[in-house]
């Protein structure tokens, strides 16, 4: 571990207004600390207090999650509609005078419920500044959905026979939903992953519209990388990351769920004690809304322990070259959660630890191995031709392996 200073750096603070009863006005929760007007609509209050917002698990609610995506977020309750309020105007004048709200001429609203989004639709016109809307419902209720001429996006819980996609009108059916709470956390019919797949989808509809706002996703991931590999420095690694990250390393179930945890991942089995010569050569980058997906080689020498890579193996000395995939979300100006994965099987072959063959351990179906035949396989595992493939498609001659067969170990 580094005697650097290990002092957690600050992130974005909350600041929460109450507007009116079952209004709430939540500043941007990024580094920039601005963006522009977001109406979301909900069942259920995000904010636990007038300074605390509501997360668990690692799973924020809306109001929070569209803070961090670095909107200026007007949060509206059930209640915000009785007695024929219009709280939708009210959303729309406070953001107008909210300093940090920018731009201001392009709003987008969220409703997470169709009952309440029938409440909110018949405003929505009445304001130019109104872009775009998304809105969550049932398929089996989709003709009760209130009609706008402000451009929409539905999510549907259930299986739609064709969803319509057109300039004003975008359809998504999640045909394992069973309700459209999907999207809703602290429910019992939550879903984490069709809420990320539709959170991504409401990004993409909404960003052009509003006219962002905009990050530099590349930038932001390469800063973590600095920190993480360079400078070396845990608290400004964590610090280009959302409240409550976490990193995911496939193969060996390494990594961190929430600060804390991978705070003390980073510490005390990353970013001190990786080796010193530790390389990355990116092959490829994708980008999308939200994410960055990179096919990279991790170089380095095995001369310390990389207990999050091969753990229980003590140094080898070894050099390394392995391809590596990394799918980086981004939500706002931070890292939210990084899903590394590599083939185990390539870095156990150059570090010399696979034999060839190895016994196949039970009967066949085919009856192989029966009357005292003693099959092995030869292990489809490659080692540095791995990274060769990937860096050169000629490299490597491929289909080598499907010519491996059986052998008897009798023979």
């Amino acid at each position: 571990m580094a005697d650097a200073d290990q002092t957690p750096l600050p992130l974005p603070a909350t600041s929460l207004t109450r507007l009116a009863p079952g209004v709430i006005l939540s500043q941007p929760l990024s580094r920039k600390g601005s963006g522009p007007g977001l109406i979301v609509i909900v069942n259920e209050s995000g904010a636990t207090d007038d300074t605390t917002l509501r997360i668990e698990n690692g799973v924020p609610s809306p109001l929070m999650k569209w803070g961090e995506e670095s909107y200026t977020v007007v949060e509206l309750l059930e209640e915000a509609f009785f007695e024929g309020k219009d709280p939708i105007s009210l959303a729309v004048s406070e953001l107008s005078k909210a300093e940090r709200c920018e731009p201001k001429d392009a709003i987008g609203v969220i409703a997470y419920d169709l009952k309440l989004w029938n409440r909110a639709a018949p405003y929505l016109t009445s304001h130019s500044s109104i872009v775009g809307a998304v809105v969550y419902a049932s398929a089996a209720e989709h003709h009760k959905l209130a009609i706008t001429s402000v451009p929409v996006l539905q999510h549907m819980a259930g299986k739609m026979r064709k969803p319509p996609r057109t300039e004003t009108r975008v359809v998504h059916d999640y045909p394992n939903a069973k309700s459209y709470l999907f999207a809703t956390p602290f429910q019992p019919e939550f879903d984490y992953n069709m809420e990320s797949v539709s959170h991504t989808r409401n990004l993409s509809f909404l960003k052009p519209r509003m006219n962002g706002p905009w990050f530099d996703l590349e930038a932001i991931w390469d800063e973590h990388q600095y920190w993480e590999f360079e400078d070396r420095s845990v608290p400004k690694t964590m610090a280009t990351m959302v409240q409550e990250p976490y990193v995911n390393h496939v193969p060996t179930l390494t990594g961190g769920i929430g600060r804390e945890a991978l705070t003390d991942f980073y510490t005390n089995h990353f970013v001190y004690s990786n080796p010193k010569d530790v390389v990355t050569e990116l092959i490829s980058r994708s980008m999308g809304i939200d994410r960055v997906i990179d096919e990279f080689i991790f170089k380095c020498t095995h001369d310390a322990p990389l207990d999050w890579l091969i753990p229980g193996i003590p140094p080898t000395g070894r050099k390394l070259e392995i391809p590596f995939t990394a799918v980086v979300n981004i939500r706002g100006d931070r890292l939210y959660h990084e899903h590394i994965a590599w083939d185990q099987g390539t870095v156990l072959a150059q570090l010399g630890l696979l034999p060839e063959y190895l016994p196949i351990p039970y009967a066949l179906p085919s009856g192989q191995n029966q009357d005292g035949n003693k099959l092995e396989y030869k292990l489809p595992v490659a080692g540095i031709e791995t990274a060769r493939k990937m860096q050169n498609k000629d490299a490597v001659t491929s289909n080598v392996l499907l010519s491996f067969q059986v052998r008897n170990k009798n023979a």
